[in-house]
């Protein structure tokens, strides 16, 4: 018996790996995470599995699932939102299941900063603007932050922030960020990326909170802040240069990039 942690990706069903939909379809359990996992992805579930929303359970109640599984020698499938790398309370189901000597996989699946990039149409790494990206949040109540973690301590690098689980203290963000970046650094807040009601505010930084006041955002949003996010004039990268001499096109060969 084996539990397979699964990464279901942003939202939409076809952005999950296909190595995560073949295991769906094997598992006769699958514990899922409420609302964030689309239901077209629990359709792949074997017509007589037992579907179990994980929402109103504890850690306790989700572990017992798995070890009445482990009883009756069924896999599992457990669905997380987007990747399961960050945010995912992995790590402590993981430790669990190690204390029980039970066998697990793990599948990564689309992170929310990478399909909120794809939505805007942004590299977020950008030749002699920005090399970095951090994803960090503020602190909330199901964890706090460390001390040295903090907004500011990230911007003064000037890297690419995508900033989780904030949107409700968007105003604060805003005046932490300011101070590094200034007002009219371009920013975004993304709502349910992927999903059919998405949908992108675009600003500036010192704007983007009347920005999501006016909408009404208090969840499921990612913000954005950077000057990779608006660049344009920035010198292309060496990669495709063609001078460039690397394994597969050695400098001074044209045309033979693969």
């Amino acid at each position: 018996m084996t539990v397979h942690f699964i990464g279901a990706g942003p939202g939409a069903a076809d952005l999950i790996t296909v190595r995560g939909r073949d295991r769906i379809a094997a598992c006769p359990v699958c514990l899922y995470a409420g609302s964030l996992v689309a239901p077209e992805i629990l359709g792949w579930c074997p017509p007589s599995a037992r579907i179990i929303d994980t929402a109103p359970l504890d850690l306790d109640a989700i572990i017992a699932e798995i070890e009445a599984a482990e009883s009756r020698g069924q896999d599992v499938a457990r669905l997380h939102s987007g990747d399961l790398s960050i945010w995912s309370a992995l790590a402590e189901q993981m430790r669990r299941l190690d204390r029980l000597g039970i066998a697990y996989t793990v599948t990564p699946g689309v992170p929310a900063f990478a399909a909120a990039a794809a939505m805007l149409r942004r590299e977020l790494t950008v030749p002699g603007v920005a090399q970095s990206v951090v994803l960090t949040r503020t602190s909330g109540r199901a964890s706090a932050m460390p001390e040295r973690e903090t907004l500011a301590a990230f911007a003064a690098t000037g890297a690419t922030l995508a900033i989780h689980l904030s949107i409700h203290v968007v105003e604060k963000v805003a005046a932490e960020l300011i101070p590094f970046y200034g007002a009219a650094c371009p920013a975004a807040a993304v709502f349910r990326v992927s999903w059919p009601d998405e949908r992108a505010l675009v600003g500036d930084l010192a704007g983007l909170p009347g920005l999501v006041a006016e909408a009404g955002l208090e969840r499921t949003a990612l913000i954005l802040v950077g000057p990779a996010l608006a660049a344009s004039d920035f010198r292309d990268s060496a990669l495709y240069a063609p001078d460039y001499d690397r394994r597969y096109r050695p400098g001074g060969t044209v045309g033979s990039a693969v």
